[in-house]
């Protein structure tokens, strides 16, 4: 075998030291995952304690309310008695639930718990229980200790369930944290590995890699919680990307590192290229996916900043990984990486392919199926633009008509108690009971209840409103509360329409009339200006993170165009995942096949399945357009770099795609809504972008572009700081 000199890079030097002291990297990274996951342990997930919307009229009734009136600003639960025959007033059953009420009346969390309400036929039956102190003090621990409480109620004869924002708090708090769905994405991406090496060592190489960043991953989400809000989601999500990101980066550089080998360069001097060159694209994708989800905190929404940060860190470890723990594997591994093999057909032909086309061409890696079909896209290169821009912008158009919210109890997975008790208040009181509006109306005169009374008779005139109670004075005078229950679900169109109207038309004539000031809270309102707050600062996020990603581009590619046509790539398949996304959980198609129901797409699924997406397309534009640049700086003939770029990287990056949407696919499937929206949509994506955007799109416009593709203006070249992805 031939032995040329090693290239000499920051990269090689690392891979280089850890190759050769690969015993001490291997343990290094057991230690670091088992510090890891003791430091996590022994600090602990703390949950959220910042739900503010700060300069939102939602957030403001409820400072009001905690300054006037901080009984009326806990958090109030629904306590739900269903007689299974017979009513709630026989007298066997109301003797049970009075006591069940008195237990819960006498638990030190429980500021109030009001009377049973029965709804008409006496069946079904409610109790508003509110705790202690606002959302941020409340414990997982005290809303689950009431809730055992309720339960002891139930027997044969009596139903006993537990609805509002404590009980989802208690139900997420008990959930797996999704690792089934994990263990599904790691079994299937390991038979995917098999079929692209053909040999069980190579397959298991960048599982090991991926697997190790995962658990320190898993182990420092706690250590986050602790230092910056983070949501219930965010070791799923983590999970999420770091499983396909992570086993993609191993695999495009053991790729590389066996096409080296098969060319006849010994594996020493094979490893060494493979980290010099696929390792620089690793570095630039993984800097490039960690620009996007450290873009969502520029949405100033604290609620997002864990999880933007646990899937950041999922990415940077993955890709430390692969550029320390890999080049220690695959040196440990020697001859035996291409052992155990694996019995595919046509593995030896196209082996022998492979390397014939690398000893006559100095390309290594070429998939002849490839090369024809890159040859068959250039041939007709307009054709292909139209039919891949056909077929994003058609299933993008969908997405026009989404509409953003929060999902409710409603789709709670089915058998959960938040679900049964939202399906029987809404039987057994309106739709519109399980979505109430809470009104603080800050009153120009203290115990100006006339004031409050025109507040009332405004809200109860609007035909949509169901029922309103009326109005409670504090006991300082200072406010009022009302509450107002639509006649609508709280996720329906016609409820936020109300919310819109009683804002904008109802409640400003009375605010002149009287000189009071009206608040809306509630739910509803709540999540509209959640939703109002993320509209407002997507422009700025979409701008920074796509300026960024391109000027590492334009550094890396030395090209004004590839960024370009980078950007507009990405959003194209972006737009073409939210459309997909509107199509089955807001239209409902295909929804009964992964289980979910129909409603508004969750406000902050877009902004960070954006994130996501744009970070992952950039992986494959990294993967493929530099191999693209190497081949034009060798050849100088732009139609040839794109042929052996496509020809070279396509096979690896449908198989990474394959990693990634089975991974998906598999968190798609889960019990979550959030969650199946985040691996539907991340699907789609990588799906659209790997087959139709990498392999048919990208190859037709480089043709296009020809040699323009590679050109950058002498005074912009002369300025722009040199990051060349590959040596030159």
């Amino acid at each position: 075998m031939s032995t040329p000199t090693p290239p000499s890079s920051r990269f090689v030097r690392i891979a280089g030291w850890c190759a050769h002291h690969r015993w001490q990297t291997i343990v290094a990274w057991i230690v670091f995952v088992i510090v890891a996951f003791t430091i996590g342990g022994a600090v602990g997930t703390r949950k959220i304690d910042n739900f503010r919307l700060p300069n939102t009229e939602s957030q403001t009734a409820y400072d009001v309310l905690a300054a006037h009136a901080p009984a009326q600003n806990g958090v109030t639960d629904q306590l739900v008695y269903v007689a299974r025959s017979g009513t709630l007033k026989d007298g066997a059953l109301a003797k049970r639930i009075a006591a069940s009420l008195a237990a819960v009346r006498k638990d030190p969390a429980i500021a109030l718990a009001a009377p049973l309400r029965l709804a008409p036929g006496a069946r079904v039956g409610v109790a508003d229980v509110t705790f202690k102190g606002d959302q941020q003090k409340l414990k997982v621990d005290d809303v689950t200790r009431v809730e055992k409480i309720a339960f002891k109620a139930r027997d044969t004869a009596l139903q006993v369930e537990h609805g509002g924002p404590g009980a989802e708090l208690a139900r997420f708090s008990q959930q797996g944290g999704g690792f089934g769905e994990v263990l599904i994405g790691l079994a299937v991406a390991f038979l995917v590995l098999l079929l692209v090496f053909g040999s069980l060592i190579a397959a298991l190489i960048p599982l090991v890699t991926a697997i190790f960043a995962l658990g320190a991953t898993f182990g420092l989400v706690p250590v986050i919680s602790q230092l910056v809000n983070t949501p219930d989601f965010a070791s799923q999500l983590a999970a999420l990307i770091g499983i396909g990101v992570g086993i993609d980066y191993a695999l495009i550089v053991v790729t590389r590192y066996r096409a080296e080998h098969a060319r006849g360069t010994d594996r020493e001097a094979a490893l060494l290229i493979a980290m010099d060159r696929a390792g620089r694209t690793v570095f630039f994708a993984g800097c490039t996916v960690i620009i996007a989800l450290l873009g969502l905190l520029l949405l100033g929404l604290s609620f997002l900043y864990g999880a933007a940060i646990a899937a950041a860190l999922a990415v940077m470890l993955t890709m430390l990984a692969a550029l320390t723990l890999l080049p220690a594997l695959v040196a440990r591994s020697g001859d035996w990486i291409d052992r155990l093999h694996v019995p595919l057909p046509g593995q030896k032909r196209r082996q022998a392919v492979a390397q014939a086309s690398a000893a006559t061409e100095g390309v290594s890696g070429v998939s002849p199926a490839w090369a024809r079909w890159t040859g068959a896209v250039q041939r007709r290169p307009w054709v292909a633009i139209v039919v891949s821009l056909a077929v994003l912008l058609g299933l993008a158009a969908p997405a026009l008509h989404m509409r953003l919210g929060t999902s409710d109890a409603g789709l709670d997975p089915a058998g959960t108690t938040t679900r049964k008790a939202y399906d029987l208040v809404a039987q057994g009181f309106g739709a519109g009971t399980n979505g109430s509006f809470l009104l603080a109306v800050q009153l120009a005169k203290k115990g100006d209840s006339a004031a409050a009374t025109k507040v009332y008779d405004a809200i109860k005139g609007d035909p949509d409103v169901g029922k309103v109670v009326t109005p409670t004075l504090s006991k300082d005078g200072a406010i009022a509360t009302i509450i107002m229950f639509p006649k609508s679900g709280p996720q329906l169109e016609a409820t936020t329409k109300l919310l819109d109207r009683l804002r904008d038309d109802a409640l400003p004539p009375v605010e002149r009339a009287t000189g009071a000031k009206v608040y809306v809270g509630g739910q509803v309102a709540s999540q509209e200006d959640f939703t109002s707050v993320i509209s407002s600062k997507l422009p700025l996020f979409v701008g920074m993170v796509v300026l960024l990603s391109a000027l590492l581009l334009m550094m890396v590619f030395r090209s004004v165009l590839i960024p370009l046509k980078a950007a507009a790539m990405n959003l194209l398949s972006i737009g073409a995942a939210l459309g997909c996304l509107t199509l089955v959980f807001q239209d409902g198609h295909l929804a009964g096949l992964l289980g979910s129901g129909t409603g508004p797409i969750e406000s902050f699924v877009p902004v960070m399945t954006f994130a996501i997406v744009f970070g992952l397309s950039m992986d494959y534009e990294m993967f493929l357009v530099s191999r693209m640049r190497e081949e034009w700086v060798r050849t100088g003939d732009a139609s040839t770099a794109v042929r052996n770029g496509v020809a070279t990287t396509g096979r690896v990056i449908t198989a990474a795609a394959a990693i990634m949407i089975v991974v998906f696919s598999a968190f798609a499937l889960g019990p979550e809504r959030v969650i199946k929206e985040f691996g539907l949509g991340l699907a789609v994506a990588v799906l659209l972008d790997a087959l139709i955007i990498r392999c048919l799109l990208v190859p037709a416009l480089m043709q296009v572009m020809s040699r323009w593709a590679w050109w950058t203006p002498p005074w912009l070249e002369r300025s722009l700081p040199h990051l060349a992805i590959e040596r030159e």
